[in-house]
């Protein structure tokens, strides 16, 4: 069973997408789906307004684990093993597969053990998190660090170092930079915690692999002399994998959701009993999370129903939620003013 929080309601937006994983919007509402192993990039039109897709077309195939996508001045970007691709006037060309042209090609070929995510920032530059391709592991540059590049002239900049495993980052409404980071595995079912962080100076350290959250040390390396680490902002639980990080741009929900910070869990994988497994509003008060409140819950005893992947704001104000686990994406909407609980 699939649990909402009062006053919201969910729906099937579409199916039979493979191992759905980053979402992005483009200009004229439709919804591009990325995948992993599958290869493919999906795109979702709703051309009634019915909250349900009704046309569905893959616009590539054959890439190479094209997870991180996003989409810029009527232009689709995707990584795909060592380059970035750029799919132009992708919204009137869905019925036909066009060439893409290689805008950037300095990133690392391995791709599976090393997730990544994609998003262009406030300044027009696109940012790109490339995570550790291992469970802990001292690593070489740009492994585990979350890059802004100029596309126009190639340039890059390192925006944060010392992150493990981000999927799930995004800009407040004052532009600040957040980001959700998964801590490492096998130290038991309670630690370490996953993180929210916030980028305050740039090329800042996060600790991994030497700290994780903000407490636990890592055993197997000894942290450098002099290297300053910051501290996540908030800690979740350990192991419920926040790979989807959201700020909630649309006007449907009241107004305590508009602009607040919705985290997707995807849920825990090598833990005694399940977490995770929903979709979390993390409320925000002069930078700080003040509550945590359950959105929906995907989790039916020990049994998940769907692994929230990534987020994004429909057109209309919902919200899109993808689902790895079955290779869906679900809307939700709002319905009325009851109160939902929260469990801070």
């Amino acid at each position: 069973m699939i649990k909402v929080a009062n006053g919201f309601g969910i729906s099937l937006y579409a199916s039979n997408l493979g191992d759905a994983k980053q979402l992005a919007m483009g200009d004229k509402g439709t919804l591009f789906v990325g995948t992993g192993k599958s290869g493919i990039i999906h795109a979702l039109v709703d051309s009634n307004g019915s909250g349900r897709v009704n046309k569905r077309y893959v616009v590539a195939h054959g890439l190479n684990i094209p997870e991180a996508i996003a989409f810029y001045q009527g232009a689709l970007y995707v990584a795909s093993g060592k380059k970035i691709l750029r799919y132009r006037d992708i919204e009137n060309n869905l019925k036909r597969r066009i060439r893409p042209e290689e805008v950037y090609n300095k990133l690392p070929a391995e791709v599976i053990k090393s997730r990544r995510a994609m998003r262009f920032g406030p300044d027009g530059r696109l940012y790109i998190a490339v995570g550790a391709h291992c469970n802990v592991c001292e690593v070489k540059a740009p492994f585990g660090q979350l890059l802004a590049i100029n596309l126009e002239t190639g340039n890059s900049e390192v925006i944060a170092r010392g992150i493990r495993r981000v999927t799930g980052f995004d800009w407040s409404v004052d532009d600040k930079l957040w980001f959700a980071d998964l801590g490492r595995d096998w130290l038991g079912d309670n630690l370490p915690a996953d993180e929210l962080n916030r980028v305050d100076s740039i090329g800042a350290h996060y600790g991994f692999p030497y700290m994780h959250g903000k407490t636990v040390k890592e055993a197997a390396f000894t942290k450098p002399e002099g290297l300053v680490v910051t501290e996540p902002v908030y800690e979740l639980p350990a192991h419920v994998g926040p790979m989807g990080l959201h700020f909630y741009r649309g006007n449907q929900f009241p107004s305590q959701y508009q602009n607040q910070l919705f985290v997707a869990e995807n849920g825990s994988w090598n833990r005694s009993s399940k977490v995770g497994y929903q979709v979390m509003l993390l409320q925000l008060e002069a930078e700080r999370v003040v509550k945590r409140t359950t959105m929906v819950s995907f989790l039916d005893s020990e049994f998940p129903v769907a692994q929230p992947y990534s987020l994004i704001t429909a057109p209309d104000g919902a919200l899109f939620i993808s689902d790895d686990f079955k290779g869906r994406v679900y809307r939700l909407f709002y319905r009325d003013n009851n109160q939902v609980q929260d469990i801070l």
